[in-house]
């Protein structure tokens, strides 16, 4: 056999691939670097997941429901209570995590002579998802304090006329989130062409958005090409079950049909997902001691010197540091795994609990105190 081996598509030759470094709980015991949400499911949420799921254990010899009606049902009626109005299951999707709702989306809307779009920085799969899908990638910038230039933002969507534009609120990995005048304009931008373009609000924090922060599913109702995306990864602590979800309008929905694989979401999956949903208030309890964690984060951080994004997530962005890379391996050096991403100079903490957040707080202090003055902030520690 000649030539190389296997025959992966050229585009694909020599990339890693994607995933926040992992390490053991051995090798850095906090962990704060995939802005997981680190309060688990009560010990009743758990039961009833798993009485759930040995319901739907006895019936495995069949496939699960395709259309999966009772669990888009169960998410339409928790978005209306999460800044929707109105949201039927026909306008509601699901799939394996947000990644897969944004994958199916690319497929069905994008494509070999077809644009996606985004404003850097921004969520480093959105690149991936284009690529996969044979899509033109096009990255627009974002301000110095990582809002958006709504005029700028304007000529770039009427210039390249995307397919689909990319834009989560907040932002990750910023945390910034998107004023509705600034989704509204887009979306009256994505449809002033022919096919018009969707708009899609990837609202994977969105649970944490500060208070008087809307969420754009209230803008739903105005902009047929809207879509927005949300997760049960992060807010309801459900990252291990997988499931990612949109509301848009019902013929989008139907267009996803086209593309999906069939019975993608498991009857484990939806037996895990419709059991969490009863639990919603339960689950989200933690939801606002972790925006008042995060909010003391963003302060202290502000208070050693350090640059900070204002955050409506369930992490903060902070720098600038000359060498990242050596802060983030003196916290790890001392049990603290965060993630050295975003624009250069910079690094990003999830908000963990608050004896993690302390453990945080006394490690980046001594690495700041200890590192050379290449590798200490811009900015002259307070």
């Amino acid at each position: 056999m000649s030539g190389s081996f296997p025959p992966l598509r050229d585009e694909l030759r020599g990339i890693e691939p994607y995933g926040a470094p992992q390490l053991s709980l051995e090798q850095a015991p906090v962990q704060l670097n995939v802005n997981e949400n680190p309060y688990g499911p009560s010990p009743e949420a758990a039961a009833d997941i798993a009485r759930a799921v040995g319901e739907a254990a006895v019936s495995l010899n069949r496939y699960p429901d395709r259309e999966f009606v009772e669990l888009r049902a169960a998410l339409a009626a928790y978005l209306d209570t999460s800044g929707g109005s109105g949201i039927t299951p026909e306008m509601v999707w699901a799939a394996n995590g947000s990644n897969e709702v944004m994958l199916q989306l690319l497929q069905a809307f994008g494509g070999p002579g077809r644009v996606a779009l985004s404003f850097a920085p921004t969520y480093s799969m959105y690149p991936e998802y284009a690529r996969d899908t044979m899509t033109e990638w096009v990255a627009g910038h974002r301000a110095e304090d990582f809002s958006l230039d709504l005029d700028a933002a304007r000529r770039l969507v009427e210039e390249r006329r995307p397919s689909v534009v990319l834009l989560p609120s907040p932002n990750n990995p910023t945390g910034t989130a998107l004023p509705p005048e600034a989704v509204t304009m887009l979306c009256e931008a994505a449809a002033s062409y022919e096919p018009a373009g969707l708009v899609v609000v990837d609202e994977a924090y969105g649970e944490f958005r500060r208070t008087g922060t809307p969420s754009a599913l209230e803008l739903l109702p105005r902009h047929r090409n809207l879509v927005v995306t949300r997760t049960m990864s992060k807010a309801f602590a459900l990252a291990g079950a997988r499931l990612g979800y949109l509301a848009a309008d019902p013929t989008i929905c139907d267009a996803i049909r086209v593309v999906r694989l069939p019975y993608h979401l498991s009857a484990v999956t939806q037996a895990t997902a419709l059991a969490a949903l009863r639990h919603a208030p339960e689950l989200l309890g933690k939801v606002d001691d972790l925006r008042v964690e995060r909010d003391a984060t963003v302060a202290w951080l502000r208070e050693q010197g350090l640059e900070v994004a204002d955050s409506d997530a369930n992490f903060a962005l902070f720098g600038r540091f000359a060498d990242r890379h050596a802060v983030w391996q003196g916290l790890v050096d001392r049990g603290v795994l965060i993630r050295e991403t975003g624009p250069d100079g910079w690094l990003r903490v999830s908000i963990g609990t608050t004896e993690e957040m302390a453990a945080f707080r006394k490690a980046l202090l001594e690495t700041l105190h200890e590192t050379t003055e290449t590798t200490k902030p811009t900015k002259e520690l307070a």
